[in-house]
């Protein structure tokens, strides 16, 4: 159902009162999407997920349970990775990569897999 004039000419001017009582504020919310916000914390539990691998390498020489604390940290980031990858979904992926053409990997890959096919059945031409 569409807006009235009257919704739109209202909702323009809440839009414009937005804008005129904190523009920074209004930049960033226009910036940022759920997918952006999704990506910055997974990158982050990455990083997490690496100090944890160092912490924990790092403290294994020094007693077995201190290294325990690194595999903590490696666990907590893998659950924030795994929640915000569930955020993010594949048409996030998709928006946040800028929608990566992977066709020439597609070709590259389904062209292995079909010679490996031919292999397999012994046939030396290919079908073209």
């Amino acid at each position: 159902m569409p807006l009235s004039e009257d919704e739109q000419r209202i909702l323009l001017q809440i839009e414009q009162e937005f804008y005129e009582s904190d523009p920074e504020f209004a930049r960033e919310v226009g910036e940022t999407t759920l997918y952006r916000h999704a990506w910055r914390n997974i990158k982050w539990g990455l990083a997490g997920f690496a100090a944890g691998l160092a912490v924990m390498v790092a403290l294994l020489s020094v007693g077995f349970l201190l290294s325990g604390m690194g595999f903590l940290i490696m666990f907590a980031a893998s659950v924030v990775i795994e929640r915000n990858a569930r955020n993010l979904g594949r048409a996030g992926l998709e928006h946040v990569t800028g929608n990566l053409k992977t066709s020439g990997l597609k070709s590259t890959v389904g062209g292995f897999g079909t010679r490996v096919k031919r292999m397999r059945r012994g046939d030396d031409n290919p079908k073209t």
